[in-house]
């Protein structure tokens, strides 16, 4: 092929056989227009059909290939009939359940003198179980298959057919035309691009089903490698390109900071100071700041802000601190409200409920910059919020944040200066994923908690024993304790066996007749919120039913009991977050995890995390190994939870590697960093931090 000849791999998808104008459109819907595209449409994992497998050894939630004999089948009555039968291979016993059946495939079944199932085994009531396996009876035809079969990412109405048809066509393609191998000379491996692309698609027979399971197969790695590589220098480019814009160099005289340090009832720890230190010492940058810090829960980010706040307020600027949830953003301006305004500082509030005259107010202080700090929601960067100097923007829980969001209110900033850029975290990151999420930041870390914090201890609990927990909470209650009971919805629901707030309140209303007990859940008003957490606040209401709205930004120290029902319904992170809330005081405090029996063995495993830890980054790691980065970073994190090859952690031990590959690629072959970036990422590349 020569240089003028057109790259093949480039050509539309319109190309390709049975790609009409329909199809053609739901695929480009997807982000996907030229056959290479299709190349890079890598599968999600690999189905095993290359062998039987024991039902002894069956793994929860693998897809496997069973042989047996049927030992019983029968139609179970019920609201809805359920057909069900037993399968035995003389290791195990496995029990199948369909929902959707014909009469006659009960008999058809029973009578059969073997089976063949494909499907995905699951725990059911200390045994295990498929629903809705495929099979066949009786025939040789027993579902085997030579090679491990890919399973692409999909939506409704494309199956996988149509895409191992479509990534055949356009593996024929890339065997006539040469892929740029973008890594050539600066990576060695035992697959160039296109044998590794290749093998992804279509592993061949006798490829290594644990290997490639585990994300571990030399030809994952490569590609692996290669995308985070991408990965990492799009970061690079958008922290380069803010970098490049000119910020105020921002020092104050220290007129506020002394009387506010004074004023403090508490001395900051070692770990503060330090950050604190870092962060004025960006200020003074004639370039923007852009430093994420993450602590556990109670480590006193809020104080580190508020310094950096006094430190832009001192040199005559404006601050906007964005919280995600309006729960959080009052608490903040309470906070900031009781440190702040004794120095006579003005702290203007502005949410999506600030409406009318109160909302033109808000707006012409903001503008004229009598509003030194504004706190607020996503409000802060609607339009017709004009900064009169806006030098700080503070984001909180910045995984909550969209990059548009992020972005659109640094664009707030007068002039051609960017805003220094504050990004908190109670969710501790651990080292792996801050490697790729946040590399276009700085981090620090507080890694000390303020003295006089009492360890939670945490229980979990069957949740048949709801009655002995009501007694517990009746009795701590009595003694001048406080107690939350957090439930993961507001109203019951026929499809989630999960106790509803409302129902939880009105249980424990009636059997706890001498508590007062308050509800707070998401759909109050803002009003009515502030009312019943001033209420707990002050220790007029004893017992708190609540959702997990008060995951983050709730400070009651006389609180040293929660209830959480259904923790195995929430990630860890966010269980961490929420048992956060107790613990604050001087009185042992206690956490009772309701689970619903059965747990599956993820689930317990999660569950005893949170009991033998309450360290954040531990339980950060393990979130991490067992759930992937979504957990930690919010389904919105784009760039990471919808890498197409790239794992994490299993792939963690690129990462050092990663870091060298971008360097000799931006020194040796800068031309080759834009293409690799687009790859990979393409429009992606603007949301790596959403």
């Amino acid at each position: 092929m020569t240089a003028s000849d057109p790259n093949p791999l480039l050509a539309p998808l319109s190309t390709l056989r049975g790609v009409g104008p329909k199809l053609l459109a739901r695929l480009e819907e997807l982000g996907l227009s030229q056959i290479e595209d299709l190349l890079y449409h890598f599968p999600l994992r690999y189905q095993d059909r290359t062998q039987v497998t024991p039902i002894g050894s069956l793994r929860e939630g693998a897809d496997a290939v069973v042989q047996g004999s049927v030992r019983v089948a029968s139609i179970v009555p019920g609201r809805r009939p359920t057909l069900m039968a037993k399968v035995d291979d003389g290791t195990g016993l496995l029990t199948l359940r369909f929902f959707h059946f014909r009469r006659a495939q009960a008999q058809q079944i029973k009578s059969a003198d073997s089976i063949t199932l494909f499907g995905q085994a699951r725990p059911s009531g200390g045994g295990i179980e498929m629903v809705h396996p495929e099979y066949r009876l009786d025939t040789t035809d027993t579902l085997l298959e030579e090679a491990l079969t890919p399973i692409y990412p999909t939506v409704e109405g494309l199956g996988q057919g149509l895409w191992r048809k479509l990534t055949e066509q356009a593996l024929n393609v890339l065997g006539q035309a040469a892929a740029q191998d973008l890594l050539e000379s600066v990576v060695e491996s035992d697959f160039n691009l296109a044998e590794a692309i290749r093998y992804l698609h279509r592993p061949p027979p006798g490829a290594p089903v644990d290997s490639m399971r585990d994300w571990q197969h030399p030809a994952q790695l490569r590609l692996a490698l290669e995308e985070l590589v991408a990965h990492h220098l799009s970061l690079q480019a958008l922290r380069a390109e803010e970098k490049a814009c000119p910020a105020l160099a921002i020092k104050g005289d220290g007129s506020l900071i002394a009387p506010f340090l004074k004023a403090l009832p508490f001395q900051p720890t070692d770990a503060q100071e330090r950050v604190i230190g870092e962060i004025l010492a960006d200020m003074r940058e004639p370039s923007p700041m852009l430093r994420l810090v993450q602590g556990d829960v109670g480590s006193g980010k809020t104080l580190v802000a508020a310094m950096a706040c006094i430190n832009a307020i001192e040199s005559g600027h404006q601050i906007a601190l964005m919280a995600p949830t309006e729960l959080l953003a009052e608490q903040h301006l309470q906070t900031f409200g009781q440190w702040l305004t004794p120095l006579g500082i003005d702290v203007a509030w502005l949410s999506g409920k600030v409406k009318g005259r109160a909302r033109d107010a808000v707006l012409q202080s903001i503008a004229e910059g009598s509003a030194s700090l504004v706190i607020g929601t996503h409000a802060l960067f609607q339009e017709g919020v004009v900064f009169a100097s806006l030098a700080l923007v503070i984001v909180d829980e910045q995984h909550r944040f969209g990059v548009h969001q992020r972005l659109a209110l640094t664009e707030k900033s007068p002039g051609q200066t960017l805003p220094h850029q504050l990004v908190l975290t109670a969710t501790p990151i651990p080292r792996t994923l801050s490697m790729v999420a946040y590399a276009d930041l700085d981090c620090s870390v507080i890694d000390e908690l303020p003295p006089g914090r009492t360890p939670v201890t945490t229980t979990l609990l069957d949740a048949q024993r709801r009655s002995d927990v009501i007694q517990r909470v009746g009795a701590a209650c009595a003694d001048g304790r406080q107690a939350y009971w957090v439930c993961t919805l507001i109203e019951e629901s026929d499809n989630v066996d999960a106790r509803a707030a409302e129902a939880t309140f009105a249980l424990l209303a009636e059997q706890l007749p001498g508590l007062s007990i308050g509800l707070i859940h998401g759909r109050l008003s803002a009003a009515d919120k502030e009312t019943v957490m001033a209420d707990f606040k002050s220790g007029a209401l004893q017992l708190l039913v609540a959702t997990t709205v008060i995951e983050v930004g709730v400070d009651v120290p006389n609180a040293s009991l929660m209830i959480i029902e259904n923790p195995e319904r929430l990630g860890l992170a966010q269980l961490h977050q929420l048992r956060g809330r107790i613990g604050r005081g001087a009185v042992a405090s206690h956490c009772l995890m309701l689970y619903q029996a059965p747990l599956s063995r993820q689930g317990r495993e999660r569950l005893e995390v949170m009991r033998q830890s309450t360290d954040g980054f531990y339980i950060a790691e393990q979130d991490l190994r067992l759930r992937g980065p979504g957990e930690l970073l919010g389904t919105r994190q784009t760039g990471l939870t919808s890498f197409r090859v790239a794992q994490l952690p299993a792939h963690e031990q690129l990462l050092e590697q990663v870091v060298d590959v971008a360097n000799q690629l931006l020194k040796r072959h800068p031309d080759r960093c834009a293409t690799l970036v687009d790859r990979w990422t393409g429009e992606r590349q603007a949301f790596a931090r959403v």
